[in-house]
């Protein structure tokens, strides 16, 4: 399936896929943030969700739309799908339809977008692993603790030294070695540490050192990622994002939490180190020059040249 999905690409778009099998480390968050900042950079993006079941990107999605028809403002959206889940009786046929339903998506998206942003579900799946295997870029978010890193590696009880890999660092693993031998491609697989305020400063050690040690073995780039915000969970509803301004009309100053959140965005979306196109970074600094001449008067010398 992969050599079939392989040869219909076009190659244009930039893939970003969110995973994780361990559920409840913000995938659908870092998502949508990822997508709207790449958006708010003059990109064009799409965006599929791969857990038909739960659908939170989907929602997240949805809620902007119907936030922005709400309140009047231009919030970027970018163009979204949802795979659906097959129906067949026999398991064989559901992954066929659904993976061919996800090789129809990006065919029909990346022709015409930058950036393609998929998010998977938090179970191993025939689907989540046809993602991974197409993924440009592999994003996976991780709370700050032993219990989520051990999806990715095992660690001896008595020195936290890492004794293996896990079941879903094995599954990326075996995925990035295919997708080298298929095109020789390399997926820069990045693994986000989210922070909890309430972790202690050596359990913090201890997880720095395991993650270390790891990403030596498996060639992963760990970063920090996002501190445990309400703010986070607040944007849901409304489809927003840390990047967004609550409203201008109204002239608010964003709230201490939301501030904080958009340095944690902007500096993930340059530790990524994804590969922006100079067209859209000037079709955004010529659409940020003419907002801030919106409303001041013209001079003369602007309306009769020699």
């Amino acid at each position: 399936m992969l050599d079939k999905f392989s040869k219909g690409r076009s190659a244009s778009a930039h893939m970003i896929v969110l995973g994780n099998e361990k559920g409840g480390s913000g995938k659908s968050t870092v998502a949508s943030h990822v997508a709207v900042g790449l958006l708010k950079a003059g990109q064009r993006v799409a965006t599929i969700d791969l857990d038909a079941r739960q659908q939170s990107f989907t929602r997240y999605i949805n809620n902007r739309c119907a936030w922005a028809a709400h309140s009047g403002l231009d919030l970027e959206v970018p163009v979204h799908c949802c795979i659906e889940q097959g129906q067949a009786i026999q398991i064989a046929d559901n992954e066929e339809l659904e993976c061919q339903r996800l090789i129809d998506a990006v065919n029909a998206l990346e022709r015409n977008v930058d950036f393609i942003v998929i998010d998977t579900p938090g179970t191993d799946s025939y689907l989540s692993r046809l993602a991974h295997s197409t993924a440009d870029t592999l994003i996976t978010p991780m709370n700050d603790s032993l219990l989520d890193f051990d999806v990715l590696g095992s660690v001896d009880p008595t020195t936290y030294a890492v004794t293996g890999v896990a079941h879903y660092a094995a599954m990326v693993r075996q995925v990035r070695r295919r997708r080298r031998q298929l095109d020789g491609s390399n997926i820069d697989w990045i693994v986000m540490r989210n922070r909890s305020s309430g972790l202690s400063s050596r359990s913090t050690h201890v997880l720095s050192g395991c993650l270390r040690q790891l990403s030596l073995e498996l060639g992963f780039r760990p970063i920090d990622g996002f501190v445990e915000r309400s703010i986070y969970r607040e944007f849901f509803p409304r489809g927003v994002s840390a990047l967004d301004d609550t409203d201008p009309t109204l002239k608010m100053h964003p709230s201490p939490g939301q501030t904080a959140a958009r340095e944690e965005v902007k500096r993930l979306l340059s530790q990524l180190k994804l590969p922006l196109n100079e067209r859209a970074r000037r079709r955004t600094a010529g659409r940020a020059e003419w907002f801030s001449q919106v409303g001041k008067p013209l001079q003369s010398d602007e309306l009769f040249t020699a």
